[in-house]
């Protein structure tokens, strides 16, 4: 039986990843976390994402673990920079220490895949979504964790947004993106044509341009 742990965050990507990862695999595992993110209210999403997928879902809670990010800290404006250039929204440590974790739990349950939505083609080119970070890490819990060879899935790695609104096309699943994810900074739940969210922030503007661009293209 081919079983994989998924990291759910309740948002469009992870949400998509989700749904990839129930025709890869025979069982799935969900976890989110709580770090004392600003948009805390994404998880309250992924749990009714992934009881209606049928699938178990557990929070792991690391808050005081990490910030200095606009993601952590209100009063960071989303659309400033950090001082080496990266968006405000960067949270330094976080996936990697989300792919620890998720091998750690992996480890009890016999699992060696782990899907993940990250994608390094977004606007923010954050460094732990690049390939080369993922590929870094699979290659460090193979070696350290004593628990055989991980795999780590990135069904959007190289997608564009309105690839990634494709995807979801694909997959049967644009009712659930639509009336179930956010992708917001905010946690807003304004209704609109793509989904929840208000276009005041990077990540929904990304999700809401990606949504027109997809549209135009005749994907969805």
């Amino acid at each position: 039986m081919k079983k994989a742990i998924i990291l759910l965050s309740g948002g469009q990507d992870s949400t998509t990843c989700l749904y990839w990862a129930k025709k890869a695999f025979d069982e799935l595992y969900a976890i989110g976390f709580d770090y004392g993110q600003t948009h805390i209210k994404e998880l309250d999403q992924a749990a009714e994402i992934s009881k209606a997928a049928g699938i178990d879902f557990d929070v792991v809670n690391i808050k005081g673990m990490l910030g200095g990010s606009s993601l952590t800290d209100p009063s960071i404006d989303h659309a400033s920079k950090h001082e080496n250039n990266l968006p405000a929204s960067f949270t330094s440590g976080r996936n990697l220490l989300m792919l620890i974790i998720a091998a750690q739990v992996a480890t009890t349950k016999g699992i060696n895949d782990i899907v993940a939505g990250f994608c390094q083609t977004d606007y923010a080119g954050y460094p732990d979504c690049r390939r080369t970070t993922i590929d870094s890490m699979q290659t460090s819990l193979s070696l350290g964790m004593g628990h055989g060879d991980f795999r780590i899935h990135t069904p959007l790695m190289y997608l564009t947004k309105a690839e990634t609104w494709k995807m979801a096309k694909d997959l049967d699943i644009m009712d659930v993106i639509i009336n179930d994810t956010i992708t917001d900074y905010n946690a807003a739940k304004k209704v609109n044509e793509w989904g929840m969210g208000d276009i005041n922030n990077p990540a929904t503007k990304l999700r809401a341009d990606g949504y027109f661009e997809a549209k135009e293209k005749g994907w969805i």
